[in-house]
């Protein structure tokens, strides 16, 4: 079973597609627009507004990764692909960068001794529990008394 966010977004790439040209959508697979059409949400209402461009349509982000693929996989030329896979690493390499500033394996071992230093400290307003004796122990302690036992 598929998804409901995928469902309607296989949808919304069907209704898409009904308005594009036919030669770009026979460059795409049957079997995968046969996948979309049987996985999608039959019941989901979803139409295309011919008067507004296709950036303004209100497309699911789901939707929309998929139509980047289909451009960049059937559609794109040599040179398009190239500047979007460039684009895509790019994009990875700064992800992993902020990890790697982020989860710095170095400054792990400095960060952690820090916590432990703040934890050990106590704060300055500690009140003090007065202990008390439950009655039991009192008479323990009193019987331990009459017959010396210590």
């Amino acid at each position: 079973m598929v998804a409901e966010n995928y469902a309607c977004a296989y949808k919304e790439v069907i209704e898409v597609l009904k308005y594009t040209n036919r030669d770009d959508v026979n460059k795409i697979p049957k079997d995968m627009i046969l996948l979309w059409k049987q996985n999608m949400k039959k019941d989901y209402e979803f139409q295309i507004d011919k008067n507004r461009p296709i950036e303004e349509q209100n497309l699911s982000n789901e939707a929309k990764a998929i139509l980047a693929n289909i451009f960049k996989d059937y559609w794109a030329t040599d040179y398009q692909r190239e500047r979007i896979e460039a684009k895509e690493k790019y994009d990875l390499e700064q992800i992993e960068k902020e990890k790697y500033e982020k989860y710095n394996p170095n400054d792990i071992f400095k960060n952690r001794n820090k916590e432990e230093i703040i934890e050990d400290v106590a704060p300055d307003n500690v009140a003090m529990t007065e202990y008390k004796e439950s009655v039991f122990k009192k008479f323990l302690n009193k019987i331990k008394q009459i017959f010396k036992i210590s």
